[in-house]
């Protein structure tokens, strides 16, 4: 899932300043699993604006629609003929809905909500841990499913380094060292052997260094 965190109160209230119609909009997708933008939030968050706009003195209409998928067509472009009524949308989806409502209607204002953090899992209720970066060449096969270029906090293909401390990475105390976890995985399978295998250069070409990415089926393409 796309992890995602509420931008401050006052940096939203200071981008809707200069609005005084808004639709704010939430997802049904990650950003209502990691407590961000679904229709809880986008209640409480429509709610504090009004709230704030009448302590100020100033009227801020605020209404509120919350999406099955913002970065899906069929979904986003149910919002079509209603836009015209807002001044501005104010999305509380991850970066990529965010985007793709701008994309969808080009001449409308949209606005940040949110601030995208990573791709991760839900390790606790309340905690989400960063997992996968998107690089285009998973090596989990190989890392006893712990991603090195993630959960090492220098992407190291063969390790650990040297900086390691008991397990832990020299970078934070708190971070446990990724390759001692793959070490300690590849113990407890028998397979400590396959340790000894040198990974190849990694071809950053698939990641976001190559520039942005597009993925197309062709059996699926209308």
């Amino acid at each position: 899932m796309i992890v995602a965190d509420r931008k401050p109160f006052d940096e939203i209230m200071g981008m809707i300043e200069p609005y005084r119609k808004i639709l704010l909009v939430g997802c049904n997708e990650c950003a209502t699993v990691c407590a961000v933008g679904g229709t809880k939030e986008v209640a409480l968050l429509a709610s504090q604006i009004r709230m704030k706009s009448q302590v100020e003195g100033r009227h801020i209409e605020v209404d509120e629609k919350t999406l099955e998928r913002q970065c899906d067509p069929e979904y986003a472009c149910t919002l079509a003929g209603t836009l015209e009524d807002y001044d501005a949308v104010l999305s509380i989806a991850c970066g990529c809905g965010i985007q793709f409502i701008a994309e969808t209607f080009p001449e409308r204002k949209v606005l940040p909500g949110v601030n995208t953090r990573f791709m991760g899992v839900t390790e606790k209720h309340g905690v989400w841990a960063e997992r996968c970066q998107g690089c285009g060449n998973c090596v989990l096969d190989r890392t006893c499913g712990i991603c090195p270029v993630t959960r090492c906090a220098k992407s190291i293909m063969n390790g650990p380094c040297g900086g390691s401390q008991d397990g832990q990475c020299e970078l934070r105390n708190d971070i446990p060292c990724a390759w001692q976890l793959i070490i300690d995985r590849l113990k407890a399978r028998g397979e400590l052997d396959r340790y000894s295998e040198i990974e190849k250069p990694k071809d950053w070409s698939t990641s976001r260094d190559g520039g942005p990415r597009k993925r197309v089926r062709e059996d699926m393409k209308l």
